[in-house]
């Protein structure tokens, strides 16, 4: 026999004295299925050496007995998500769980977490951060704008508020300036990626 390593996968170190091969000195280190596993648990097991549980693998085939259909769904990446589950109920005499009003949250971190404001109703959930909806208000828009429209909006308020296209006029340069720090916000945002 080959020099023991303890690299392979599922030994486990004198678990038995004897291989369950009659006649095999080796001592059984692999554990091996005697029976299929069933509901109640995992079925039986049998210790065998590393060669009888080569020999044992190699004979194994999960798809024994099938038929060709029954073959593909058992390999279909879905298989076994189509099982309905059931819904968790309460035991009956079990204390209801409790209600979002129970909890003093003067931070909203709990509701916060889950989306809902001092209400309790969910709030609307924008794609847009705080600063990029300030950007947006800076440019007169909604959250329901586009990539287009935002670069036809900055267009329009760069052309508005640059000196050189209103006739040298610089008392709208702080505007111009939003419009621009505006545009840089929302050219990169991962709304419009």
């Amino acid at each position: 026999m080959a020099s023991r390593s303890p690299k392979f996968h599922g030994r486990v170190e004198g678990a038995a004295a004897h291989c369950a091969v009659p006649g095999c000195p080796e001592p059984g280190e692999f554990r091996a299925p005697l029976t299929a596993p069933t509901f109640d648990g995992p079925g039986e097991w049998q210790w065998l050496c590393l060669e009888h549980v080569r020999q044992h693998n190699a004979r194994y085939n999960f798809f024994a007995g099938m038929s060709t259909e029954e073959i593909e769904a058992a390999q279909s990446p879905l298989a076994g998500w189509e099982r309905s589950t059931r819904a968790f109920a309460q035991a009956p005499g079990a204390d209801p769980a409790p209600a979002w009003s129970d909890f003093r949250d003067p931070l909203d971190a709990i509701s916060g977490r889950f989306g809902r404001g001092r209400s309790g109703a969910a709030a609307p959930q924008s794609r847009f951060s705080g600063p990029e909806r300030a950007a947006l208000g800076v440019l007169g828009l909604g959250s329901d704008a586009d990539l287009a429209s935002v670069r036809k909006a900055y267009s329009v308020l760069v052309r508005r508020y640059h000196p050189d296209r209103n006739g040298g006029d610089r008392t709208h340069e702080a505007k111009l300036r939003g419009v621009i720090d505006a545009w840089q916000t929302l050219k990169v945002a991962p709304a419009f990626a």
